[in-house]
């Protein structure tokens, strides 16, 4: 699948303003009861169990509920990179016990992908709080020929179309990843999307698929294994739960960087949070579980981020 690269990097910049929408709680003109939560509160993570959003919901509703007192339940509706879950959460009540952990696909990218969106996210999600910047790495099997970047692209350039990366899906940024890296590279490689990461694994670990650039949650610990080796990381900076790994930047692709983001959003008008629930969901994100996620597992939690 070629994406036209222009369109590519106008996505990436919608997503950077969206994600600076994020930072904050929003303010509707009205506010939920001070009794709230009196029910249990469903988060949907738009993507597949066990993929880096997955594990960065689950840190965080346990550390809201533990606050709130109530139960925040997590429920996977992957699909349609992100949107069937996304749609869900848009057209759903706005009475605040629905949650999405929404990511950059479906806040920005899947409007600028997908000609026949169900929802628009300008329009029917209302961001509530930035959660995590997420880097992706450029994972292989641990045998894979290229040791480094450079080989890589001497690699794809020596047998056009030959190697074959995977994604979590079509307009995930485990793809947009890929593609901005094929553009700015001037190599062919095809492109597998899958259900999700989790699905994807074996296939890379087997040497099916060669390469993929995937969400440095998912991938830290196949890498500590020695499951799975990373060649590079997509962020300008390296990583502190990778300080050995290059960035693609320093590995001779000047001026490559691709990170991805989540966060809580709601159907638009949904009432603010009170207070203490506020209060709650902040600190969730900042120095609970999310961000416990976030750190050991090469993502930038909200608490480190300047907002």
């Amino acid at each position: 699948m070629q994406l036209n690269i222009a369109r590519q990097r106008r996505s990436l910049v919608v997503a950077a303003a969206l994600a600076g929408a994020v930072a904050a709680l929003h303010l509707p003109s009205t506010a939920l009861g001070q009794a709230y939560p009196s029910k249990d509160i469903r988060m949907l993570v738009p993507l597949s169990a066990g993929s880096s959003v997955d594990t960065l919901a689950r840190g965080f509703s346990e550390d809201f509920a533990k606050a709130l007192g109530q139960p925040v339940v997590v429920e996977n509706r992957s699909g349609a990179a992100g949107n069937l879950g996304a749609n869900e959460v848009a057209k759903g009540a706005t009475d605040g016990y629905t949650l999405l952990m929404a990511t950059t696909g479906v806040m920005a990218i899947n409007n600028s992908l997908y000609k026949n969106m169900t929802y628009d996210a300008a329009r029917d999600l209302e961001p509530v709080l930035f959660v995590a910047s997420i880097t992706n790495v450029l994972i292989v099997p641990p045998d894979f020929p290229a040791k480094n970047v450079a080989e890589l692209i001497a690699m794809a350039k020596k047998e056009p179309g030959k190697l074959a990366f995977a994604s979590s899906g079509a307009g995930a940024s485990t793809h947009m990843s890929a593609e901005l890296f094929k553009a700015m590279t001037g190599t062919d490689i095809l492109h597998v999307p899958y259900k999700g990461s989790g699905q994807a694994m074996p296939d890379l670990m087997s040497g099916r698929v060669q390469m993929m650039f995937e969400n440095a949650p998912g991938a830290v610990s196949h890498i500590k294994a020695g499951k799975l080796r990373a060649l590079a990381q997509t962020g300008l900076k390296r990583s502190p739960a990778m300080p050995d790994v290059p960035t693609v930047d320093e590995s001779g692709v000047k001026g490559y960087e691709s990170l991805s983001w989540s966060g809580i959003a709601v159907a638009a008008g949904t009432p603010t949070l009170s207070a203490s629930a506020s209060a709650a969901a902040a600190n969730a994100g900042s120095t609970g579980g999310a961000a416990v996620a976030a750190a050991s597992h090469g993502s930038q939690p909200l608490s480190s981020r300047s907002l």
